[in-house]
């Protein structure tokens, strides 16, 4: 055999020993796998998918640029922890550690890149003391406590105009509340509810109407507009409570309470009251439990139980 010969009998050889010994590392390769030199094993990789809105970010992986911008995929990543760093001019920075495991896509999607100057508005153009949104009609309600008046506009300030004046609570209010007709407001403090008419244009007649009704003997710990936007529930210190919205309408218990601090949620949908209140168990101790009456029309006929006046009595019959 020549020298020729012997050479490219070793280099064959040499060649195969080296296709066998990369074949593993080929067919790993190919399958997604990657080499992990911390416990010299091949490992399936697993990787990140990255959105951001806006889109265009820098991508900085374990505090290296990545070359593309998001949305981005970073494949082949061997499993472990990865710091993950999102920068866009004029935005607030994003960071995070992310856990990556074998054949799993690890997702930010719903990544929100903020502006370093929000666009901040004023939308009042009056002296305000206090707001509310109605977003079913778009509109933004202001509260003037020193002139008793309150404004309107749509949610960009513009169309800002007074809608109503409202009679003085002392002390304040506590809550403001709108009817589901949007057509009315109550307000109310521990003894004292106001109610004013809203909607002038719509309705001339009840331009200035507004009024507050007193309730010295109880605590008012809750109001809530029942789904007809006329009667009022009523959730004081001693009893649930019923009422028309006019000014000499009379207050019907419907339950007597325990618990003088009660709280209540109204779900004006199904009229229906949940409420805490104590009651005494079999071992004498006093326990607070969760309970809910239903107030739909079907079952209180409210026409026929709010009570007249002695004197509205005399003159209907």
């Amino acid at each position: 055999m020549t020298r020729e010969q012997s050479i490219r009998t070793v280099l064959f050889y040499m060649s195969l020993a080296i296709f066998f010994l990369g074949l593993p590392f080929i067919l790993a390769f190919s399958l997604g796998y990657k080499f992990d030199p911390r416990t010299l094993k091949f490992t399936r990789g697993g990787l990140i998918m990255i959105k951001t809105v806006p889109g265009g970010a820098s991508v900085f992986l374990n505090k290296l640029l990545v070359k593309d911008k998001t949305p981005v995929m970073l494949n082949e990543l061997i499993p472990g922890t990865y710091q993950i760093d999102l920068e866009l001019e004029g935005h607030y920075s994003y960071f995070a550690e992310v856990r990556v495991e074998p054949g799993k896509v690890v997702r930010l999607e719903k990544v929100i890149l903020f502006p370093l100057r929000p666009d901040i508005q004023k939308l009042n153009k009056e002296k305000i003391s206090a707001f509310w949104i109605d977003e079913i009609k778009a509109t933004v309600y202001y509260i003037d406590k020193e002139s008793k008046t309150i404004y309107t506009s749509d949610l960009e300030g513009d169309h800002f105009k007074e809608a109503a004046s409202f009679p003085p609570l002392i002390p304040p209010p506590k809550r403001w509340e709108l009817s589901p007709d949007r057509d009315k407001l109550l307000f109310f403090n521990a003894h004292e509810i106001g109610l004013v008419y809203l909607g002038a244009e719509e309705h001339p007649a009840v331009r200035e109407r507004m009024f507050t009704v007193q309730f010295p003997y109880d605590t008012i710990n809750e109001v809530f507009w029942y789904s007809d936007s006329y009667h009022l529930v009523m959730l004081t210190d001693k009893k649930v409570m019923i009422t028309e919205a006019r000014q000499d309408a009379i207050p019907v218990s419907l339950i007597s309470l325990n618990k003088k601090n009660a709280t209540g949620s109204y779900d004006v949908r199904t009229d229906t009251l949940f409420f805490i209140d104590a009651q005494e168990a079999v071992d004498g101790k006093m326990y607070d439990n969760l309970y809910k009456i239903e107030l739909h029309n079907r079952l209180y006929p409210f026409s026929d139980f709010i009570r007249l006046k002695p004197n509205e009595r005399r003159e209907k019959n």
